[in-house]
């Protein structure tokens, strides 16, 4: 059965998205089949790994109304072990769209059922916020990963997301754990990143990730040329941080 990793923090610009496409790419690397599913409206992780938004028939929108199968959603990338559930802005409607719904939480949960067996790895890429979308993210997974940048808002949030993530343990998914904290856009040259480094690990010292993702421009760069960085650019410094995370995340179920 597959670790489903929902990738969330509802303060935008943290690295989200970086994360979902590059640490998926990482993994696959490692050899571990991998899915990204796409639960942002933006699709920006669809686009980050080489998909043409425009040229998608089906998207995450369809398979959460039911109207198609999880395996139709699926498609290829350029690494071998890497597939893609994908999203457009048409992901906006289902919110709407679920509210009167049955069992609306679960939607994803019930979508990813059909296929997390094929799978080693299953990362949910949520959009900013707690909506409906983030609640069936995190009611699917079985861990939470949170991106935080390094800078003085950091914290700012975060009691809200623990709240939430506690609210969805006690109604809807027992099994859901908060395992990794990870430190973006660190800048080692910035006193501020040193000092939220140190207040991020003083209060949350077992779930922060040794790994630490620098400031850097070849990750910045990578989404507009439709790859992950590690095909983009692998000696660069972004690219290894996120092979480095692939490897601690992969060591920590042994």
């Amino acid at each position: 059965m597959a670790q489903i990793i929902a990738i969330a923090n509802q303060k935008g610009g943290v690295g989200k998205t970086t994360t979902a496409v590059n640490l998926a790419a990482s993994l696959a690397t490692a050899e571990k089949k991998t899915l990204l599913v796409d639960m942002d409206p933006q699709g920006n992780a669809t686009s980050g790994i080489g998909l043409e938004k425009e040229n998608l028939e089906l998207t995450v929108y369809h398979g959460l109304l039911g109207e198609c199968s999880a395996a139709e959603l699926l498609q290829p990338t350029q690494l071998d072990h890497l597939q893609v559930m994908p999203a457009t802005p048409d992901l906006i409607g289902a919110e709407v769209e679920l509210v009167s719904a049955i069992a609306r939480e679960k939607k994803l949960k019930a979508l990813l059922a059909e296929i997390e067996d094929e799978f080693s790895y299953i990362l949910i890429d949520c959009p900013p916020s707690l909506g409906l979308l983030t609640v069936n993210a995190l009611t699917a997974a079985n861990r939470v990963l949170i991106p935080m940048q390094c800078e003085y808002y950091a914290m700012e949030g975060l009691s809200q997301l623990l709240n939430t993530i506690s609210l969805i343990r006690q109604e809807l998914n027992p099994r859901l754990s908060l395992d990794h904290i990870l430190l973006t856009m660190f800048d080692g040259r910035n006193n501020l990143s040193h000092q939220v480094g140190e207040e991020i690990r003083t209060h949350f010292p077992e779930q922060l990730c040794e790994t630490i993702i620098p400031r850097n421009i070849r990750l910045s760069e990578a989404p507009s040329h439709g790859l992950p960085v590690l095909l983009y650019d692998i000696a660069s410094k972004g690219a290894q941080a996120y092979l480095d995370l692939a490897r601690e995340i992969i060591q920590a179920e042994v």
